[in-house]
């Protein structure tokens, strides 16, 4: 069937009424974009400008960083203008393009998350052999892997949702476009569209999920073995992978994995893995990671003081 529409724009209705509401979530989110900017650039410019990119974990960390600015940035700078004008109006095409790039991007980071921990799996449990198993080449596939399997959970998706029928109610009980909302809008039977789509994002995030869970546990398992300054350095950094784990999949699997359907709370648990989860990323691999804080340090210092001298 043919995809056929009468409407040429979406009304989201966006988190509230209120207009006291409307103007806190603004303050709120306008720092959370800026914060979100502004971490993972740093992350970026500290990683590329010293030996850290040559090491596996931090040139996953830098791919994150870029898909968090590029994830966030599919939803939050609407979000924020439509909190701040008033006008919650998207049109056809751009809530299209809104569907794919978060879930494009979305799946990107899934699947880099994962590498993540893979990448710490063998540190710990192999680490003789950490450097011929992780080395670059097999670093860029992973990367490759990575991109290749976002590619594969949005397209069918996209597929799916541009084939939607939309002819009547253009009013979408959320701040962004994502595919429930834009099945409950459809002027047509979407059981079988919800369906597969619980199949895809769903099973992508539980399985991921699983996945990442019962590696961390083999990785916990193993530390038992090493000294305890070893297990302390171990842990801090799994710790930080952990709670990136638990902030970005709990909300997921909530939405996603159940029947095709949509809840008031949907919307403040996409705020976790849309918003908060990004924010909180640049803190939790920065103020976690000793490492890290001492080339941030290091880098900064010297830029810092190359301009001074310079001037």
């Amino acid at each position: 069937m043919e995809s056929h529409n009468n409407i040429s724009e979406f009304i989201l209705l966006g988190l509230s009424y209120d207009q006291h509401t409307q103007i806190f979530c603004f303050v709120l989110f306008l720092f959370s974009y800026v914060s979100i900017l502004l971490g993972n650039l740093v992350i970026l410019f500290s990683i590329s400008s010293s030996s850290l990119f040559k090491q596996p974990m931090y040139y996953f960390l830098s791919h994150l960083s870029c898909m968090d600015i590029c994830y966030t940035s599919s939803v939050t700078p609407k979000l924020i203008s439509d909190l701040l004008v008033g006008t919650k109006t998207i049109s056809y095409g751009n809530c299209m393009l809104q569907v794919f790039t978060m879930h494009f991007f979305g799946g990107i980071e899934i699947f880099i998350i994962a590498a993540m921990a893979f990448d710490r799996y063998v540190a710990i449990c192999k680490p003789l052999h950490y450097m011929i198993i992780m080395n670059r080449t097999k670093c860029n596939l992973l990367i490759l892997t990575a991109w290749a399997g976002g590619a594969l959970h949005s397209f069918p998706q996209f597929y799916l949702v541009l084939r939607l029928p939309f002819c009547g109610p253009n009013e979408i009980d959320h701040y962004f476009c994502d595919i429930f909302p834009l099945l409950k809008v459809a002027c047509s039977d979407t059981y079988i569209t919800g369906i597969l789509v619980v199949a895809d994002s769903g099973m992508v995030a539980l399985v991921t999920f699983v996945v990442l869970f019962v590696s961390y546990v083999i990785i916990l398992f193993t530390l038992r073995n090493h000294s305890a300054e070893g297990r302390r350095k171990a842990l801090s950094t799994c710790g930080s992978h952990i709670t990136v784990v638990v902030l970005f999949f709990g909300p997921s699997i909530f939405v996603y994995l159940r029947p095709p359907t949509t809840f008031p709370e949907d919307k403040i648990s996409a705020l976790f893995y849309t918003i908060i989860a990004p924010m909180f990323n640049p803190l939790i691999y920065t103020l976690r990671n000793t490492e890290m804080k001492n080339v941030m340090r290091k880098v900064w210092c010297q830029t810092l003081f190359s301009k001074e001298v310079f001037n």
